[in-house]
C-alpha cells in the first residue's frame, strides 16, 4: 500500500521562515536551515521550500540559501518561487533540489509545465495551485495570491496533469493559516480528477484533520507549517497518531 506523506513546508522571506494567514500577517518561525534539519531528523517524509517573494520581486530564487539546506536533507527537497526557466530549474537542481514547484510562470505559459516535464521529467515538477473560494467556486489565483486568473481549480489541476505535471501543490487560501482544518471539498475533486499525486495544503491545525484529509480530501500527501514550526505537535507523534487511525504512513 502507498503510504501518505507528511511534508512540512517552508516559506522563506529574506532568508528566514515565516508564516501567515491567508497569505498575509506574516510572522518569524525561526532559521531555514535549522528547520530543515529537524524535520529532517524527526521522520519527514519530504520538505517543501517556497521563497515567497521572488515572484512579486522579480527575481531568481535564492540558490545559495537552497544549497545550504539542501546540504542537511537526506530526504526528497522541492524548492519553488520564482521559477520562470529551464536555466532557474537547472541552477536549483544543481543546488540541491530534487523537485521544483512552478506556479504563476505556469499559469502564464502552461507549455513550461511540458517543456520542463520533457526535459527534466515529470516526478520533478510539482505544479502549484493557490486556490480561493469565491462566487461559489474555487478560482486559481496567481502571483503570490494576488491575482486571479479566471481558470476555475478543478479545470486548471486537469490541464496541469494533462501538460506533465507530475505532482499537484493544492493550496486553499481560504484556509491558510487558519488551522480550521483542510479543504476537503476541493482536495477530493482534485484527487478525483486527476491522475498524479494530491498535496494537500492549507488549514491544518490538529492531527485529526489529517486524517480528514486522508480519508475524506483523498490526498496522497499532506503540507503543513506553522504547527510543526511552533511545536504545536511533532511529526513523530502525528505519524503515530495517523498509524492508529489506520492511515498508512512512513514510521
Amino acid at each position: 500500500m502507498i503510504k501518505k506523506r507528511l511534508i512540512p513546508c517552508l516559506d522563506v522571506r529574506d532568508g528566514r521562515t515565516v508564516k501567515g494567514i491567508q497569505f498575509e500577517g506574516l510572522r518569524d518561525a525561526g532559521d531555514p536551515v535549522a528547520l530543515a534539519a529537524r524535520y529532517a531528523r524527526e521522520g519527514a517524509d519530504e520538505l517543501v521550500f517556497l521563497d515567497i517573494t521572488a515572484t512579486n520581486q522579480r527575481r531568481q530564487p535564492l540558490t545559495e540559501l537552497v544549497r545550504e539546506v539542501a546540504r542537511v536533507l537526506d530526504i526528497p527537497f522541492t524548492v519553488g518561487g520564482g521559477i520562470s526557466s529551464v536555466a532557474d530549474v537547472e541552477a536549483l537542481l544543481l543546488s540541491g533540489a530534487d523537485k521544483v514547484s512552478i506556479n504563476s510562470a505556469a499559469l502564464a505559459r502552461p507549455a513550461f509545465v511540458s517543456e520542463l516535464a520533457r526535459r527534466f521529467g515529470s516526478q520533478c515538477v510539482v505544479v502549484a495551485v493557490d486556490a480561493r473560494f469565491v462566487d461559489h467556486q474555487w478560482q486559481v489565483m496567481t502571483r503570490a495570491g494576488t491575482t486571479a486568473t479566471g481558470w476555475e481549480a478543478v479545470a486548471w489541476c486537469r490541464e496541469a496533469a494533462n501538460l506533465g505535471a507530475g505532482e499537484l501543490l493544492l493550496t486553499s487560501m481560504s484556509h491558510d493559516g487558519t488551522k480550521a482544518g483542510f479543504a476537503l471539498d476541493i482536495t477530493r475533486a482534485v484527487s478525483d480528477a486527476v491522475p498524479v499525486p494530491v498535496i494537500a495544503s492549507g488549514g491544518a491545525g490538529q492531527a485529526s484533520d489529517f486524517t480528514a484529509v486522508f480519508q475524506s480530501g483523498g490526498a496522497d500527501a499532506a503540507l503543513a507549517a506553522s504547527i510543526f514550526h511552533f511545536n504545536e505537535t511533532s511529526l513523530p507523534s502525528l505519524k503515530s497518531y495517523l498509524h492508529q487511525a489506520g492511515i498508512p504512513v512512513r514510521l
